[in-house]
């Protein structure tokens, strides 16, 4: 076991478990600072006060999410220093330029108008306001774009030469931004980021269409939901399979992990649903598989040959089991997804959307899934990149600051405890947020005039008796 924990492996998990708990929240604020310039927008046109509650109502989850995000993120940059100063100085001169550019243009363009969508309306008028609260969904894709400029260059790294003292420089930075895996790994991520905010906004409004089928922002944020679910979920998995064959091109032995193929298959590989990898024999046991459709997928083309990790070297084998089944797991969600989606377009059309039960219920079981199907597509593409850290260039063990295993371990459980305490906390209240009736008063931090209907507050909208005074419909 010791041989096991070793300074590296240490390293490696602190890192997983920080990236893991980071990730949940910009896969978040992406999509619902999209969301919430969408609301705006539709409120300023409509003038339908439906979507001016809904903006308020999500506009608080929204900053709490942000908030743990960053303070997340900057745990993150601190561990190129501590755990990783040689990756640090090795690749610094590729990675910290994109990084900074991050932060001064994207991270100062969210938290410079973040102030202004949350309190602003009435200070500085609804053009304004509208203009910030599109500034603040813009800065969350710009920051993705880099940070998935970044990691995407270390799993295909492009446009880049060495110095005399052995570092990474840019050699051409169009190639080192745009690295061939880059667009791909964006609309990828960009798109699992909106579908997250979807599966959750469609949960939060099951639950309470539960509790109220006439609460009507209840009803327009599940539908708005459902209809991403239904629309975009195709998208993603089309994106999906590009993605894969893209890395199937640059990165064959992740593809080997993640199909499970452990031997070469001259003449048409077989589908691997399921089974257990056994590395150390070098087989799947118990391999459920369909025969030829992994040539099918990959290569459109039934005989078409596909390699297997036979092809590659013992030591630079990716873990297969981890791979292989969060490969599945990520798979998996994504088409319970799709299913989600077709079946409220069904309930749709049958005019029963909102008078479903048993589709709210399940709405709500959907609701984490997309943070699952988003921690899953990263352990895929991040454990199957070992055991490099730039990818075919730099080894995850030369890449290791000079650090004793024990202090490794240390700032680990303290990282655990403190993780768990602070970010459990932010959690807690952002379900107690979500729990909230999205017509209850003072659900944001000001409701803000409401001028197509002269209603003052959110809570008017109901009577004592629960009955809507409004149109169902509306």
């Amino acid at each position: 076991m010791t041989d096991f924990f070793t300074a590296e492996m240490l390293a490696r998990i602190q890192f997983a478990f920080t990236v893991s708990f980071h990730i949940i929240f910009p896969a978040f604020s992406i999509g619902l600072a999209s969301y919430l310039a969408v609301l705006n927008g539709l409120w300023l046109r409509t003038k339908d006060d439906t979507y001016l509650i809904l903006f308020n109502y999500w506009k608080k989850i929204f900053a709490v999410a942000f908030g743990m995000g960053v303070v997340t993120g900057i745990v993150m940059s601190y561990q190129f220093g501590t755990n990783w100063s040689v990756f640090s100085d090795k690749a610094g001169p590729v990675i910290g330029p994109l990084m900074a550019y991050e932060v001064m243009s994207a991270f100062f363009l969210e938290a410079g108008f973040l102030g202004i969508m949350l309190f602003g309306r009435d200070r500085v008028g609804n053009g304004l306001h509208m203009f910030a609260t599109a500034m603040v969904a813009f800065g969350t894709l710009m920051s993705a774009t880099w940070i998935l400029s970044v990691n995407s260059w270390m799993q295909t790294p492009a446009g880049y030469g060495f110095n005399e003292d052995g570092q990474f420089i840019a050699v051409d930075w169009m190639k080192v931004v745009f690295n061939p895996s880059f667009p791909y790994r964006l609309a990828h991520m960009v798109i699992a980021a909106y579908l997250t905010t979807a599966l959750v906004v469609g949960a939060v409004g099951g639950l309470h269409l539960l509790r109220e089928r006439r609460n009507i922002a209840a009803r327009k944020m599940f539908s708005m939901a459902m209809w991403m679910a239904v629309i975009v979920t195709p998208i993603q998995i089309l994106v999906g399979d590009a993605h894969g064959l893209n890395t199937l091109e640059h990165q064959p032995a992740k593809v080997m992990a993640m199909e499970g193929h452990f031997d070469s298959h001259p003449d048409g590989a077989p589908l691997i649903l399921f089974g257990i990898p056994n590395q150390a024999e070098k087989r799947i046991d118990y391999a459920i598989q369909i025969p030829k459709l992994s040539s099918l997928i990959l290569k459109h083309h039934l005989d078409a040959p596909l390699a297997g990790l036979d092809t590659i070297p013992d030591d630079e084998e990716p873990p297969v089991a981890i791979v292989f089944w969060s490969f599945r797991i990520m798979v998996g969600l994504g088409f319970a997804m799709l299913g989600l989606g077709l079946w409220s377009l069904v309930a749709r059309f049958k005019g029963r959307l909102y008078e479903a039960p048993i589709l709210h219920r399940a709405s709500i079981v959907m609701g984490p899934t997309g943070f699952i199907a988003v921690l899953a597509g990263w352990i895929t593409t991040e454990v199957g990149r070992q055991p490099y850290t730039v990818y075919g260039v730099l080894r995850t063990s030369d890449s290791l600051s000079p650090i004793d295993a024990a202090a490794v371990a240390a700032s680990l459980i303290g990282f655990i405890i403190v993780y768990f305490i602070c970010i459990g906390a932010g959690t807690f209240y952002i379900l107690r947020l979500m729990n909230k009736s999205p017509n209850a008063p003072n659900i944001g931090f000001n409701v803000g005039p409401m001028r197509s209907t002269g209603i003052s507050a959110a809570g008017q909208i109901f009577a004592s008796d629960g009955k809507t005074k409004m149109s169902e419909e509306k």
